[in-house]
């Protein structure tokens, strides 16, 4: 039986609040590209799913790496120490750009995986659109996320709340827009999503920046650093924590963006009723990543204090909040599957294969929130390089390998489509929530036996 603290359920769920709000804003966003680029056409509706398959990965893997100042933040902040996380957040910044720049290039040449699938010729230019106009929103991105990382990292989650409303203020007209040609622009149709989420991006670092110089409480930290010079060693220590957690992300992204890719040649209402099913699936998510999230900020502050039991009673009332809210989710979702369809489109065939694959993400709400709040605990101790692993076997071999042999081959049973993929993500995500489970079991009697 896991040991449940009032005390912290309130601690950590004032930390999760705001940060579950602009997890859900953001994801809206994306909600919302996919909504009104569905309602002028299917086809548009699909390349966004194709292109937001190669382009999540990307961004969310740059996302992974600046992640690791949060602990490290947090740590120095229970340790109450104010010059390190001034100079660290100065380092992740001179990291963001770089890493913005090389991904920058990189997506120039998107079209060479893009080429590499059976797609038809609309669909293909649409995406190349897309990825073409949104690559520019990388570089205020990367300065969002440090700044974002740094905040919740001193326990201030309202930031991130405030700014992502923001974001979803700026996307729903620029998406009006540009989309359908409105004040003058031409009617890019998806790929006026792209510009979008680059105007997104944009307007939230400079409204992070701005409640960043005037927050009261950024003042300890708005002190000029001992230096501005590049510290390779101290970047070096954001790669080596951040690294794992970078690819643990990419792991998952991909298991979930990938299947598009792999069924599109099985036509749009496919990849359309799959689509439906994955952006509602990343929605509800977002409640047990944010608890995961103030996880992380929460047992950072606690590693930093040296405070062991309360680091252990924090964790497992973490997972005891996360397995009753996926309960309720799963719940839901069972319930009003085919409402749920319906909000995305109008088309039946569409609806009623999304409402059978919502069926299926019924049976992972379990062990996806175990997973992904034991990996946010490790992730507040700095500890990534297990969770890497772990993310590797159980999302690839086990989650897609399985996916694919269900869903495109004859090998086992008579080829699923989308339905095999998701059966292949339960099993994936399960495997995952139980060996995260020991790790973090094992690292807490370590952390113990380390205090005493």
């Amino acid at each position: 039986m896991l040991p449940f603290s009032r005390f912290e359920a309130r601690t950590i769920l004032k930390l999760s609040g705001p940060i579950v709000l602009a997890q859900l804003t953001q994801t809206l966003m994306y909600f919302v590209d996919t909504v009104m680029a569905g309602r002028y056409s299917a086809v548009d509706m699909a390349a966004i799913a194709v292109a937001s398959g190669l382009w999540f990965p990307v961004v969310m893997t740059m996302q992974g790496l600046l992640l690791a100042l949060t602990p490290i933040v947090a740590q120095y902040f229970g340790s109450k120490q104010v010059k390190p996380v001034t100079h660290f957040t100065l380092q992740a910044m001179y990291l963001a750009l770089a890493l913005a720049a090389a991904l920058f290039v990189l997506m120039l040449y998107v079209q060479v995986p893009i080429d590499l699938l059976n797609m038809d010729p609309q669909l293909r230019q649409i995406s190349l659109d897309y990825l073409y106009y949104v690559s520019f929103g990388l570089f205020p991105a990367a300065g969002y996320m440090v700044l974002r990382s740094m905040f919740e990292g001193i326990g201030n989650t309202k930031a991130s709340m405030w700014i992502s409303f923001v974001g979803i203020l700026v996307n729903i007209p620029a998406n009006y827009v540009f989309i359908y040609g409105k004040l003058g622009m031409p009617a890019l149709g998806g790929a006026g999503c792209g510009i979008a989420t680059a105007l997104v991006f944009l307007a939230m670092f400079i409204a992070m920046l701005l409640y960043g110089w005037f927050s009261r409480s950024t003042a300890r930290y708005r002190t000029q650093p001992d230096s501005y010079r590049i510290h390779l060693k101290d970047i070096w220590q954001i790669i080596c924590i951040g690294t794992p957690i970078a690819f643990s992300i990419f792991f998952e992204v991909t298991l979930f963006a990938c299947i598009p890719l792999a069924i599109v040649h099985l036509g749009p209402i496919m990849v359309a009723g799959h689509q439906i099913a994955q952006n509602y699936s990343g929605i509800v998510f977002m409640l047990p990543l944010s608890l995961g999230m103030a996880a992380t900020i929460r047992v950072g502050h606690l590693v930093g204090q040296q405070s062991i039991l309360e680091l252990k009673k924090a964790v497992s009332t973490a997972i005891v909040l996360a397995v009753l809210m996926s309960l309720v989710i799963a719940s839901l979702t069972f319930l009003l599957r085919s409402n749920i369809a319906s909000l995305y489109s109008p088309d039946a065939p569409v609806v009623a294969l999304a409402s059978s694959l919502l069926i299926l993400a019924c049976f992972y709400q379990v062990s996806d929130a175990i997973q992904v709040v034991s990996a946010c605990a490790l992730r507040g101790m700095k500890v990534t390089k297990p969770v890497f692993f772990v993310t590797f076997i159980a999302y690839w071999p086990i989650g897609f390998g399985l996916g694919a042999v269900l869903g495109l081959t004859n090998w086992l049973v008579e080829p699923m489509g989308a339905h095999g993929f998701w059966v292949g993500i339960i099993a994936g995500l399960s495997v995952a929530a139980i060996l995260l489970a020991i790790i973090l079991k094992r690292t807490l009697h370590r952390f113990e036996r380390e205090a005493t």
